[in-house]
């Protein structure tokens, strides 16, 4: 997804630089420092780059909530502990908040920063930004994090700075995560794998229900029929506003899914882009891809 050039030159006045990159292009930041903030976590945080001060948020990995203030708090948390497969909501908050600990000691020495700017939305009092962190040791963040069952692999995704795909990427901290399960790491050590099970069961069970909500809702704005993400041909899927070519083949590479919201993950997509295609696409007969790490 390609910002708005009017977003970028307010951007690049923001944070103090002439122009910023266009949205698709990483950019590599060195001798980043963290801003010590109490809105810090373990995936999202305050930097100093040079004279700028950017607010970022990791790809592929999700750390738990530290507090749990607000309804959509306590929903994150819901789901977050059914990831783990923990039932007391404390351990999830007490694991969010030693991911907050580990990532303020991993940043403690200056850093490396690939972000292409692209918005990762939030709650947060000012904008954030997605990144790829590479520590002062030479170690990927999110990747350090997951092994240590710190996070789970959940979010959005794209091809890594090396050039590694981001299919590939995911599949590697799947691996990492697989580990951690088997170690009891982090997150893991009190996982229960029959609550695995029956709380993803019961947020799938969710997710179809709010899926039908918006298909019933999209239905009048889509008179022809809306797309199935796991079933349309290439050429069925350029026939939606917004999706071309290239996209088409990546949504196509990208399944299956289990929701609208999936898309998310599709390099290229983003939640504005989400918007506007959530109209005239759906998801029937899905097969799920949370499967046990």
């Amino acid at each position: 997804m390609r910002l708005p050039r009017a977003l970028c030159v307010a951007l690049a006045l923001l944070w103090g630089a002439a122009e910023l990159p266009a949205a698709n292009e990483l950019v590599k930041l060195t001798n980043v420092r963290l801003i010590e903030s109490a809105a810090n976590d373990g995936d999202s945080f305050l930097v100093q780059a040079g004279e700028r001060k950017l607010h970022l948020r990791l790809y592929f990995v999700d750390c738990p909530e530290t507090v749990v203030s607000t309804d959509a708090d306590a929903k994150r948390v819901r789901e977050q502990a059914g990831y783990f497969g923990l039932t007391n909501v404390a351990e999830v908050v007490a694991l969010g908040r030693a991911a907050q600990k580990f990532t303020a000691e991993q940043l403690a020495e200056p850093f490396t920063v690939h972000t292409s700017y692209a918005d990762a939305m939030g709650r947060s009092a000012t904008q954030r930004v997605y990144a790829f962190i590479t520590t002062a040791a030479g170690k990927d963040l999110a990747r350090e994090l997951v092994a240590r069952g710190f996070a789970r692999v959940y979010g959005m995704k794209r091809a890594g700075p090396n050039g590694t795909a981001a299919v590939e990427w995911d599949q590697e901290l799947r691996d990492a995560e697989t580990k951690a399960l088997l170690g009891r790491l982090g997150g893991w050590k009190n996982a229960d794998p029959n609550e695995i099970i029956r709380q993803r069961a019961a947020l799938r069970a969710e997710q179809a229900q709010l899926d039908d909500v918006r298909r019933q809702a999209a239905s009048l704005d889509a008179p022809t029929g809306l797309v199935d993400l796991n079933t349309a041909s290439n050429r069925q899927l350029q026939n939606v506003p917004g999706i071309g070519v290239q996209l088409a083949a990546r949504i196509v590479a990208g399944r299956p899914y289990r929701s609208v919201d999936d898309l998310l993950r599709v390099s290229g997509i983003g939640p504005k882009l989400l918007f506007k295609l959530r109209p005239h696409v759906i998801v029937t007969g899905a097969v799920s891809n949370v499967s046990a790490p």
